[in-house]
């Protein structure tokens, strides 16, 4: 249906006829919304037009620059935190290559650091070498182990020479109410020690713990720290050594493949 709007005066004001109302209408709901119509896409300039896809454009590109940038940037945070960390390799020290120099395929340590532990430890030895040798048809050479004497089982490192001049200082006090006992002359533990040696188990001595008896020895028959320390080196039990210190021999040992055993 055509629309004719047909202008006309009103009271001294501009009024429009709706061609559809047989009647003057300024409120015509048909001429409002027509006359309301904001200008359409065809109506606008060009240059505008131009313009504003320049603009949109623009502002598109720098947002979209802006998300890859981030992307890429999370990517690459997420590339340097998964790349795997190099494996720890420990420093190797000369005076610890003795432990590669003793022939097997299986390596196990046993620390001691009582008397008991000791005692414990040369049975747990005997009982690895035996099970080897019986189940799997290894012999003693297949298998390395080093036994550790350090803090209060030092002394089982010494041989009877060193146990019987200085067994009382070894042995230690009585416990508090217990009669006093003659002091041990051989080391208690020497035939085990025998045995094993022999096996091809070594024991690594505490060179800390060994001193600190040397000056336990001095005091008590007033001699000197540095030649009973000197003397209770010489004198050690069979397949044994002194080394620095009886913790970073357990270090070392467990550094170079031996699996770590405490008794």
């Amino acid at each position: 249906m055509g629309i004719l709007m047909i202008p006309d005066r009103q009271d001294g004001v501009d009024a429009v006829r709706c061609g559809c109302c047989s009647w003057k209408n300024p409120g015509c709901m048909i001429l409002e919304s027509l006359m309301s119509k904001e200008p359409t896409k065809h109506s606008e300039r060009p240059a505008e037009r131009s313009s504003e896809r320049r603009s949109f454009l623009t502002r598109f590109n720098a947002g979209a620059a802006s998300i890859a940038a981030l992307a890429m940037g999370g990517l690459a945070m997420a590339q340097v935190k998964s790349a795997p960390a190099g494996r720890f390799e420990p420093a190797r020290h000369d005076k610890d290559d003795w432990m590669d120099q003793i022939p097997g395929k299986h390596r196990l340590v046993v620390d001691t650091t009582s008397e008991d532990g000791f005692r414990d430890a040369l049975l747990f030895a005997s009982n690895f070498m035996l099970a080897n040798r019986n189940d799997y048809g290894l012999q003693n050479q297949d298998v390395a182990v080093i036994v550790v004497a350090r803090h209060l089982s030092t002394q089982y490192g010494f041989n009877n020479d060193m146990w019987a001049k200085y067994g009382a200082s070894f042995a230690g006090p009585p416990p508090a109410g217990a009669q006093a006992k003659e002091p041990p002359k051989t080391n208690p533990q020497a035939t085990s020690l025998a045995a094993l040696s022999t096996q091809g188990v070594q024991f690594a001595v505490c060179s800390m713990a060994t001193r600190r008896l040397a000056g336990q020895i001095a005091r008590a028959v007033s001699g000197n720290t540095d030649a009973i320390f000197a003397e209770l080196g010489a004198n050690l039990v069979s397949n044994a050594r002194l080394v620095p210190a009886g913790i970073v021999a357990v270090n070392r040992a467990q550094e170079r493949g031996y699996t770590f055993v405490h008794a």
